[in-house]
């Protein structure tokens, strides 16, 4: 086998490096695009579903906010998807950041959601504390451009006066279903008072938040390579032998 010269092997090893970098870069770009799909998957929807169901008495159509076909085009900019803990010492929170490249869409070149937890019993009731809980979150502005903000949309109508009975056209802008709601959190009154629709979503709000920061963003490279899919049907396949089992523990009863 013929000698490497030593001066080509620094080149060699640096066309190797540059090839790894090249790759791993891929890699996540392609994971955090699939952790876009993965937030319009059935299944993980459904399971979303799920944990929201019996939060509060009052259905929301919060879930509808995630991602759909309709955001595609102003998602394609995505290029990372982050999650951020608080340093130790500092209150417990937690960050999503979602990386954009430059678009025609808005001037962000990071969109951001940020959750404040609460990791201390209170101690007027410090046998409640079931483990950390978020107690509030802050979103971030969209610096739309001109046009081009799809969460406000403008419908017109037509309407009569009383006294003199002359029609005119009337303009009302109204909130638009897009995924880019979800980085304005509800707003939360100074009494801190919530009616149950404020409360629905608040709450669902929450649980998203939790769902993509431990559940979708980190294993976002495993449902890529396929080995989360593989685990998911393991725990699928888990769960249903479980409920046979009880059920069959219920009819020996």
């Amino acid at each position: 086998m013929a000698d490497i010269d030593n001066k080509e092997q620094p080149e060699l090893d640096q066309d190797l490096d540059d090839v790894e970098e090249v790759e791993v870069e891929e890699t996540q770009i392609k994971a955090y695009k699939f952790t876009v799909q993965m937030m319009q998957n059935p299944q993980i929807l459904a399971a979303l579903q799920e944990r929201l169901d019996g939060l509060v008495d009052t259905p929301t159509r919060y879930i509808e906010s995630l991602p759909r076909e309709r955001d595609e085009p102003i998602l394609k900019p995505l290029k990372d998807i982050k999650v951020k803990f608080s340093d130790a010492g500092q209150p417990m929170s937690f960050i999503l950041e979602f990386h954009f490249e430059p678009n025609e869409y808005f001037t962000n070149e990071v969109l951001t959601k940020t959750y404040r937890m609460r990791s201390e019993p209170d101690d007027s009731d410090p046998f409640s504390f079931d483990g950390p809980e978020i107690m509030g979150c802050t979103g971030c502005q969209i610096d739309w451009k001109k046009g081009k903000n799809v969460t406000l949309k403008t419908i017109k109508k037509k309407q009569k006066h009383k006294r003199c009975g002359t029609v005119c056209t009337v303009a009302k802008t109204i909130s638009n279903d897009y995924f880019f709601n979800f980085f304005p959190p509800p707003e939360v009154p100074e009494s801190g008072d919530l009616d149950d629709n404020a409360e629905a979503i608040l709450a669902a709000d929450f649980e998203i938040g939790h769902f993509l920061c431990e559940h979708v963003i980190p294993r976002s490279v495993l449902y890529f390579t396929g080995e989360a899919i593989e685990d998911d049907d393991d725990d699928y396949d888990k769960e249903g032998e479980e409920a046979d089992e009880e059920g069959e523990e219920e009819d020996e009863e």
